[in-house]
């Protein structure tokens, strides 16, 4: 739900005395997202280089480097359910650049994202050091070796994070569920455990042909921006649309919960 907190009298009045004070909280959180970011980059490579931690340490760094980063740029994260702490086949509905990065708060995964964000500054080199695993969407090929590398990953006893509507969306629901992700699920038994990402207000979802930047420079503009994340029950069963139906069904049920709180 937005909210409006000036009459249409005032607001353009009070928008120009506040404009300052908002540019310079966007210019506080980036420059703080571009350092604090670097950072972190470089102590999971210093960790891995000198040290030979382990993806579970670099991890754990990833972690509060997620927790800190939404704090300062005024995310309010209120989570609901309890994380899985144990391998499965986290599924998510997609609104989002936040959306892993609301899961990786709480959970020890791989998010399987598009092969684009490889060649992002400072997050590509990251995401790779801290663990993702990367999709090439118009490739067959590549669908393919991402379900190996996903079922080589739960079975080592990581989470591997999915959004199967394959793209942001502003529906009240989700859009129609892509079945690799469950394929592989049901022919191993892994559990599945379904996740709603829920913003209070629907000018934090990114859709169009909205840029990152674009969006960003005003999202990142306000007070605050706040979302639930509500982890559901863990499912369990060898048919693939048993898994696809009974995940978009509690997702879809759950998308409407923080609107309907305020109601």
């Amino acid at each position: 739900m937005a909210y409006e907190y000036f009459s249409k009298d005032e607001t353009p009045k009070l928008r120009s005395i506040f404009a300052p004070m908002r540019t310079l909280r966007l210019t506080f959180r980036l420059l703080f997202f571009v350092v604090y970011t670097a950072r972190i980059v470089a102590e999971i490579w210093l960790r891995k280089t000198l040290f030979r931690a382990d993806m579970r340490t670099a991890m754990r760094v990833r972690r509060r480097w997620a927790r800190r980063l939404l704090k300062v740029m005024g995310v309010r994260l209120e989570v609901k359910g309890n994380p899985p702490d144990f391998p499965c086949l986290l599924v998510g509905n997609h609104r989002s650049y936040l959306d892993p990065i609301l899961m990786l708060c709480h959970v020890d995964g791989y998010p399987v994202a598009k092969a684009e964000l490889a060649t992002w500054p400072l997050i590509g080199k990251g995401a790779r050091l801290a663990g993702i695993l990367y999709l090439h969407r118009e490739s067959s090929g590549s669908r393919a070796s991402i379900l190996k590398l996903m079922h080589d990953k739960i079975a080592k006893g990581f989470a591997v994070i999915i959004f199967p509507e394959g793209t942001t969306s502003a529906l009240h629901g989700t859009l129609p569920f892509k079945k690799g992700g469950f394929q592989m699920a049901a022919r191993y038994r892994f559990p599945v455990v379904p996740t709603a990402v829920v913003f209070e207000d629907e000018r934090d979802f990114w859709i169009g042909q909205d840029s990152f930047w674009g969006h960003a420079g005003r999202r990142f503009r306000e007070k605050e921006i706040r979302v639930q994340v509500i982890y559901g029950p863990i499912l369990r069963s060898e048919h693939m649309e048993d898994l696809m139906d009974e995940s978009k069904k509690w997702i879809d049920k759950h998308l409407g919960g923080m609107n309907n709180d305020q109601r």
